[in-house]
């Protein structure tokens, strides 16, 4: 357990020789990572969302591949084509940008609806269906994609399937002066980005997502996380609520926080802290409660705020 602990705070210790004052960020994206789980970041242009992705990658020192989202980007670029070899006289598989151990799919409300739908299946079942046959991507697997939420002259929404597919959206919001000053610095000759060095391997990430799943959930918790995503679907301002898929995110997310702080077992804290980045960006709202500008993460924590939390859990942990 110890050393799991040690290689989570490895990796965020790294990522803040880059990303200044955005502890809280990099421990959701190493949560995430843990728990096999997507990540958005929607935030404005210059905040980081691109260099924070870049940086996690070098930490972790797999494959990694950049997709820009463009308007005509198609989705074989993203899942691979078959071409004819005329001197075996089969088909051949060429893969696409996916086939890689993270992916950094940068803007990805630039894209049209075809090719956001190209990534359903992979970001799902870490696999590829090219021409009726199907490739696995590499273990381990992780999308984080960008956008930014004021922007909307060629973009395109994600649709709904998609955005439950990712673990958790994430903002990281801007820094403060003393961080910004800091920031200036560090980037005054090159970036600090140049200089990382992977800090774990791919076996201790692999050992990691396997002792994230041992992580014991008290009876009691499972009920709770039960709640609040049964909750979601009943709220007055809610048109669409969360899916059973957001409930196992959300025990999967609880595991991995517990083991990140040191413990074999989930407390009821871990799961509301982690309620509003991986709940919110699931909901679809009511056009009045848009009208009323009522946000989804205001929701979610009205509705962490009304449940009732299990009590004794942590000594029947």
């Amino acid at each position: 357990m110890k050393e799991n602990q040690t290689v989570m705070k490895r990796i965020v210790d790294n990522m803040s020789r880059v990303i200044v004052g955005k502890e809280g960020s990099a421990r959701l994206m190493v949560i995430a990572l843990a728990s096999s789980g997507h990540v958005l970041i929607e935030d404005v242009p210059g905040i980081g969302k691109t260099t924070m992705a870049n940086t996690l990658a070098r930490t972790v020192g797999l494959s990694f591949n950049r997709i820009q989202f463009t308007p005509d980007i198609l989705p074989s670029d993203i899942t691979g084509f078959t071409v004819f070899n005329q001197k075996t006289g089969e088909f051949e598989y060429r893969s696409g940008s996916i086939m890689s151990h993270i992916i950094l799919a940068d803007e990805i409300n630039r894209t049209s609806p075809k090719t956001q739908a190209s990534m359903l299946e992979v970001m799902e079942e870490r696999q590829v269906t090219v021409d009726g046959k199907t490739y696995p991507v590499p273990e381990p697997f992780m999308v984080i994609a960008t956008q930014n939420p004021v922007e909307y002259m060629g973009t395109y929404p994600l649709p709904e399937a998609q955005m439950d597919r990712f673990m958790m959206k994430i903002t990281i919001g801007y820094p403060s002066r003393t961080e910004e000053v800091d920031i200036l610095y560090r980037f005054q000759e090159s970036s600090p980005i140049n200089e990382l060095v992977p800090v774990v391997t791919r076996e201790e990430l692999l050992d990691l997502q396997r002792q994230v799943r041992k992580v014991r959930v008290d009876p009691s918790l499972a009920g709770y996380i039960v709640d609040l995503v049964t909750a979601t679907r009943r709220h007055e301002h809610v048109m669409l609520g969360c899916s059973p898929r957001a409930s196992l995110s959300l025990f999967r997310a609880s595991q991995a926080a517990a083991l990140y702080d040191g413990r074999d077992y989930v407390l009821p804290e871990d799961i509301r802290d982690l309620a509003v980045p991986v709940l919110s960006h699931r909901l679809v709202l009511k056009q009045e409660a848009k009208i009323r500008r009522i946000t989804n993460e205001s929701i979610i924590l009205d509705i962490v705020n009304r449940q009732r939390i299990p009590v004794g859990v942590k000594e029947r942990a």
